[in-house]
């Protein structure tokens, strides 16, 4: 098999421009925007990849055109999870979901809530993963108060991170 670096370069550089700070998020979400584009907004920790992230995010990624995925720097990850999380660290986290090929723009944020990034971006829908309801989901009122939408998507069971930790500790 030949090695082809400008094709691998070109990956590379394709994962590269999904990863944004949030003054970036904002002006890419406006040109989206303007082309008619439906904005969707997903968030988490997303420490170690599994199948049950996967599939939130290909479902999040059918309610529109772009899908913007908020990511939890580690020290939030350790405040929400503790100390000995997150397992990846944040970079390699977006490098791993900016990979993904339904995932459009990947955002870090420090906050305990991406409260902060929705009202930024404005999405037309903002997804949740999990048994969460309406008036648990961060972010719920603001989208819907000028009429953007708020999807709920349960949990594919038997996929979650801690118990991927537990099973490599029972190793």
């Amino acid at each position: 098999m030949s090695h082809h670096p400008q094709l691998i370069e070109h990956k590379i550089q394709w994962i590269e421009n999904k990863l944004f700070n949030k003054a970036q998020l904002i002006a890419y979400c406006n040109t989206k925007r303007l082309t008619g584009e439906k904005i969707v907004f997903t968030n988490g920790c997303f420490d170690i990849l599994h199948r049950g992230h996967l599939d939130l995010l290909a479902r999040a990624a059918d309610f529109g055109n772009v899908l913007v995925v908020g990511l939890n720097t580690d020290h939030s990850v350790q405040r929400l999870k503790g100390p000995q999380r997150p397992i990846t660290k944040e970079q390699d986290r977006a490098f791993q979901m900016a990979s993904l090929l339904c995932v459009n723009a990947v955002c870090l944020f420090d906050e305990d809530t991406p409260i902060e990034l929705i009202k930024a971006i404005q999405p037309d829908v903002l997804v949740k993963g999990g048994d969460y309801n309406m008036q648990k989901i961060v972010g719920a009122d603001f989208v819907n108060s000028y009429g953007g939408k708020v999807e709920i998507i349960p949990f594919l069971p038997g996929y979650s991170t801690t118990s991927i930790i537990a099973n490599i500790k029972n190793l």
